[in-house]
């Protein structure tokens, strides 16, 4: 029996199946955080990493949820640790990720007194939180230690327990059976769901009338590739990838068009536009303006999270359940179809439009090193197992359009919150779930200046502990916050206002150097693949500091005219960039127009840029 309610809480995580916890310590946790190190010292503690904030370590706890598909744990103290990993938490809450805080508290007689550092942490954590819950005594602790496990996994949501400080050090008593007092069980509900038979039947009934089908994937859908795969043959579908879901579906499946809208390829508008009926898969994409016309497709939905069922587009079967054990009840009755010549179409469009990405990703520019050839050969090279994250700016444009995920890669970025921040500890944590596999953060200088910078410092105490040290941090170096900028013209047609805008120049590898890292400086296009091949060999931590151009447009797969409109209004209003951007955006469009004519004539088909080999 442990000895504490703290004891307690260390054993209880434990036999939910957490062994890696995030966490930075503080006075309003601190018996608590004497208690890991005396479970650590007693070799049945948790292995305890402490990155560079408490921010971090919520989200961090959320991409070890993301990239191993157990429940994260982060730790704080008090009011201004626990308010620290608001962002993390909701990174958790939007992307449906199971995460558990634990935070400190000031003693129960504190409560309600104004007492420093005292706050009202149940409000606080009250909209982020599937449950949140203040430990009042020892014979309470285990319920609400449970509930916070079971709520997490079930609902897919961060949950928090609250430790008064006193609380952390009283004795621990067990449970008794009496009044007000519960026993609960540290085991986890299986979550394998399947509706009912006849549902499943309905929606294959759907799906088997459907001449064009599309499946739209997210991320709900991992660990189902094998299934999605089956049942896209069985009745001829194309595939389309949320940005969150890429991993799900390997990038050289002929027929899985990867991403749909500003950050998609033009074969995925198409898919959506023609076909005439969707099935979507574990997704709760977001931007309705790219889903079928309503009435043009018949629709069915699988998801965990029945809130998310018929909300972005009229479905006419909503099946409640995981992806994958759903699956495995569809395909049985879903019919073959012999007549192949929808996937055989977008496979088609899809060999055009990665010809197309390498004409742009190799297109030289006067101002900096195109941000998409940095992708593009970062692609080409990636080694099996590679794990790639992203931030939320200009770097997902890039991401999403050059970077094709193999079977057994993994990539992901904070999705629905999307913040620029997780680039980083996403990338920090997944090396430390997977220490032996080569790690590659893609972020932009913004990102890198806010969570990036000091994470190197993290990486630096821990890389000792890697079986493979292989990781890379690559940085578009431009000066300024790039994403934002495009979205003040594309969006609200106003000029880049550089007060806010700019970002100050930093010597990025030569951080990296003075940490005893490798810093490799691009300046040229030219340079760009070698520094690749020198990062991927180097058995370290390897910085490229990309000086890349700030004003490469990141066109959509099809303008519209409000983009067009809007983008012309802002550099007539005094963009300050507005001569750069009208150069780098004339020769993208060039050269989209040309290789778009250049696919229609059916000319060039033998280049580099073949789509077999580019997706590869």
């Amino acid at each position: 029996m442990a000895s504490t309610v703290s004891d307690f809480v260390i054993q209880r995580i434990r036999e939910w199946g957490v062994r890696r916890v995030f966490g930075f310590p503080g006075d309003g946790i601190g018996d608590f955080d004497g208690a890991l190190g005396r479970a650590e010292r007693g070799e049945d503690g948790l292995e305890y990493i402490r990155p560079t904030h408490e921010e971090i370590c919520a989200l961090m706890a959320t991409a070890h949820a993301k990239f191993t598909g157990e429940v994260g744990v982060c730790m704080a103290t008090s009011s201004p640790g626990a308010f620290h990993m608001l962002n993390g938490l909701y990174d958790a809450k939007m992307d449906n990720q199971p995460v558990v805080a634990f935070v400190g508290q000031q003693g129960l007689n504190a409560l309600g007194t104004f007492n420093q550092q005292q706050s009202k942490l149940e409000l606080t954590f009250a909209d982020v939180a599937g449950y949140v819950q203040t430990i009042v005594s020892p014979e309470q602790a285990q319920a609400v230690v449970d509930t916070a496990f079971r709520v997490a996994i079930v609902d897919r949501t961060p949950t928090v327990v609250i430790l008064p400080h006193d609380v952390q050090g009283m004795k621990m008593v067990k449970p008794q059976r009496e009044n007000w007092v519960s026993r609960s069980s540290a085991v986890a509900p299986q979550m394998a769901i399947v509706p009912p038979a006849d549902a499943v039947a309905k929606a294959a009934a759907v799906i088997n009338a459907g001449e064009r089908v599309t499946f739209l994937v997210g991320a709900g859908a991992d660990g189902a590739t094998d299934e999605v795969l089956e049942a896209a043959r069985r009745c001829g579908a194309g595939i389309i990838t949320a940005l969150r879901g890429k991993q799900v579906v390997p990038g050289d499946v002929p027929h899985h068009t990867q991403q749909v809208g500003l950050l998609g390829s033009l074969p995925s508008l198409h898919q959506m536009n023609d076909c005439d009926t969707l099935v979507m898969l574990g997704t709760n994409y977001p931007y309705g303006q790219f889903l079928p016309e309503t009435g043009s497709a018949r629709a069915v939905q699988v998801d965990l999270k029945p809130e998310h069922m018929g909300l972005r587009y009229p479905t006419e079967v909503n099946l409640w359940g995981d992806v994958k054990a759903t699956l495995t009840a569809l395909i049985p009755m879903l019919e073959e179809r012999t007549d192949t010549s929808w996937q055989q179409k977008i496979a088609a469009e899809m060999v055009d439009w990665e010809r197309e990405m390498h004409a742009q990703a190799m297109t030289e520019y006067d101002d900096g090193v195109n941000p998409r050839r940095v992708f593009h050969a970062l692609n080409e090279r990636l080694p099996e197992g590679a794990i790639v994250t992203t931030d939320a700016g200009s770097t997902a444009d890039w991401y999403g359009h050059h970077i094709r995920l193999r079977r057994g890669m993994r990539g992901d970025l904070s999705g629905r919150l999307a913040t620029m921040l997780a680039a980083m500890p996403y990338a920090v944590a997944a090396k430390f779930a997977y220490s032996d596999r080569t790690v590659i953060c893609t972020i932009g200088d913004g990102a890198f200046q806010m969570l990036g910078m000091n994470e190197l410092i993290t990486v630096k105490k821990y890389l000792e502990r890697w079986t493979d040290k292989r990781f890379i941090v690559m940085v578009l170096h431009n000066d300024d916050l790039t994403q934002v900028s495009w979205e003040m013209r594309t969006e609200d047609a106003n000029p880049v206002w550089e007060t806010s805008q700019r970002v100050e120049s930093v010597d990025y590898a030569g951080w990296a150097e003075l940490l005893g890292f490798k810093g490799i400086r691009v300046t040229k296009d030219s340079e760009v693949e070698a520094a690749w091949e020198i990062a991927l060999a180097h058995d370290g931590v390897t910085l490229i500091d990309a000086h890349t151009s700030k004003n490469v447009p990141p066109l959509p797969p099809h303008i519209t005219f409000e983009f067009a409109k809007n983008t012309g209004e802002a550099l007539l209003k005094g963009d300050p960039y507005a001569p750069a951007v009208i150069k780098d955006s004339a020769k993208a469009l060039v050269t989209e127009g040309v290789q778009r004519v250049k696919n229609t004539l059916h000319l060039g088909r033998s280049d580099p840029g073949d789509g077999e080999k580019s997706s590869s």
